[in-house]
């Protein structure tokens, strides 16, 4: 599970340098045994952001590979203003091996530039940002980037 969570003109993210490959995701993470999609988000976001899930709409769906397996990505309103690692979670101990995790506001205009962990879903993100969001959950394949493309020449002509 994968939140998108805007407010005003920035997006939270979370910055990363894990085991020296630094880029930007998501916060989010893995279902445990047992929870809902919107139990795992709540959770995730705490853990992440020590924010509150008040809201969440699928928008897309990736297939990641192993070890990732299938993103369910969301659309969220949260609570919360400065977004901090809560102390127990996975992140904050991979921190103490010299890994970094920060979660951070950062200005929308500034996203299709950052170094983000998988292409295509940046890309179905700015396409998001500029456009809307689907209504639904979208399978995130070439067959959805070639429709977004013709869609964004379409509108140009």
């Amino acid at each position: 599970m994968r939140a998108i969570v805007i407010r005003d003109d920035q997006m939270l993210l979370m910055h990363r340098n894990k085991f020296g490959h630094e880029y930007y995701t998501l916060l989010g993470g893995g279902m445990h045994p047992g929870e809902s999609a919107e139990h795992t988000l709540a959770r995730e976001l705490m853990e992440e952001s020590s924010f509150q899930l008040v809201s969440a709409r699928p928008v897309f769906i990736e297939e990641s590979g192993d070890p990732y397996g299938t993103q369910y990505i969301y659309i969220c309103e949260v609570q919360g203003d400065e977004p901090k690692l809560h102390a127990s979670s996975d992140e904050a101990k991979l921190i103490e091996m010299g890994n970094v995790h920060t979660p951070m506001w950062v200005p929308i205009k500034d996203f299709a530039s950052l170094k983000f962990r998988t292409d295509m879903l940046q890309k179905a993100i700015v396409y998001g940002l500029k456009h809307g969001f689907p209504q639904q959950a979208v399978l995130l394949d070439q067959q959805f980037l070639d429709s977004v493309q013709a869609n964004i020449i379409a509108k140009k002509g």
